[in-house]
């Protein structure tokens, strides 16, 4: 142990899920040994973590005009007719989303 270049040893658990997804990526590369791979992982692996906020809110925006559409066409097939305000209102978050398109798509640059 004196010579050993790592002399410090460290443990951590793992569920059988855990275990077997370790062992499903470490089949993907050359090595066969867990310890150069956790250290490998650990030392060189990074995390992607993903503001989905924008994403969030276009979905939010998406929802309500499907609600507006349903109405509308509930109305229509009821014998009714479509009024200027459901209309504008579905051009108004239409135009949310594109903007919220816009801002995604720019941030990702």
């Amino acid at each position: 142990m004196v010579n050993r270049k790592r002399n410090i040893q460290m443990k951590f658990w793992v569920t059988e899920e855990e275990k077997r997804l370790i062992d499903e990526k470490m089949a993907q590369l050359p090595t066969k040994r867990y310890g150069a791979y956790l250290r490998k992982m650990a030392i060189d692996g990074y995390i992607i973590q993903v503001d989905t906020t924008d994403i969030k809110e276009m979905t939010r925006a998406l929802s309500a005009i499907g609600r507006n559409i349903n109405q509308i066409a509930k109305r229509l097939n009821a014998g009714g007719s479509a009024y200027q305000a459901d209309m504008e209102e579905i051009r108004e978050r239409m135009d949310q989303i594109w903007q919220l398109q816009r801002r995604i798509l720019l941030s990702q640059r």
